[in-house]
């Protein structure tokens, strides 16, 4: 059995109604599609940059790798708290105010970023290293939160 959608008989006549009516239902559906509900978070889509985050766990550590092209180091700031990683910071114009700008695609602005790690950490020994633009932070896991290995008797 096949769906067909109903027609209203005086729209019959019309067939470049039905087009439109085409065209309009597939912009409802791309506005409403999950990429643009869910695109960065909430308030993201217009208001600025925010940089890519990856999160990666081992045995022994979680380790966040973070994406922080043309910035330097005094500019970003690390965070930890309540098991909340927290990098923010502001990406600066790189250019005097005497140059006329032809073209930006770059943002300039601040940022912040906090994701919620999946493990308890030891914070004494968290660790960052920022180099050719990507921020590293090791986050070694805490000891209760470890993998034990039980030996059977």
């Amino acid at each position: 059995m096949s769906l067909i959608r109903y027609q209203s008989p005086e729209l019959m006549s019309w067939p470049s109604l039905d087009r439109w009516m085409n065209l309009r239902d597939d912009l409802n559906s791309l506005v409403e599609s999950p990429f643009w509900s869910s695109f960065g978070r909430p308030g993201q889509l217009f208001s600025g940059w925010s940089p890519a985050l990856d999160l990666y766990q081992s045995n022994d550590n979680v380790v966040a790798v973070i994406e922080l092209p043309g910035m330097s180091r005094e500019d970003i700031e690390t965070s930890l708290h309540d098991g909340t990683l927290t990098i923010s910071g502001e990406r600066k114009r790189e250019t005097s105010g005497a140059e006329k700008s032809e073209r930006t695609e770059r943002y300039v602005s601040k940022f912040r970023r906090s994701i919620t790690l999946p493990t308890h950490v030891d914070a004494n020994k968290v660790s960052a290293i920022y180099r050719d633009g990507i921020l590293t932070v090791t986050l070694p896991k805490a000891e209760e939160a470890k993998p034990k290995q039980i030996s059977v008797s």
